[in-house]
């Protein structure tokens, strides 16, 4: 990200921290919902933030931004296993015909999140493409 960017939206989310603030002490009861312009915000500031830097500075509960943040994008959560139980090796068959002269292969693909895919084949004919999709969406 550039750093102007990254200047502009800590810009925002100080921003936004500080209506949450004024809401917080303006409500008239503890338990009130916050209102839908203020998810908004917070939702939004999520494409360029990680959700937890947003909840811990707007001092929300992580979980239910994420809740909003799935709400927003029309979808419903999927629950993933626990980091440890992902695999940290997948062995990938051989085509059953190989094809003749088509070269070796090398790539490596990194998510945001840390991971990295690495694959070193002698045959160039593996599906890549579904490979990688794959890779990119277990984020």
């Amino acid at each position: 990200m550039q750093l102007d960017a990254l200047l502009q939206t800590e810009h925002q989310l100080d921003q936004l921290a500080g209506q949450f603030e004024h809401w917080r002490q303006r409500r008239s009861h503890l338990h009130d919902r916050i209102p839908e312009p203020l998810w908004e915000q917070a939702v939004a500031l999520t494409a360029t933030l990680s959700p937890s830097r947003v909840a811990k500075h707007l001092r929300l509960r992580l979980s239910d931004l994420k809740a909003q943040i799935t709400k927003r994008q029309g979808a419903t959560a999927v629950q993933r296993p626990p980091h440890s139980a992902a695999p940290s090796f997948v062995e990938v068959p051989p085509p059953p015909v190989p094809s003749p002269g088509l070269g070796s292969l090398e790539v490596e693909v990194y998510r945001p999140d840390g991971a990295r895919l690495r694959l070193h084949s002698p045959d160039a004919s593996l599906p890549l493409a579904t490979i990688i999709h794959s890779f990119l969406e277990a984020q």
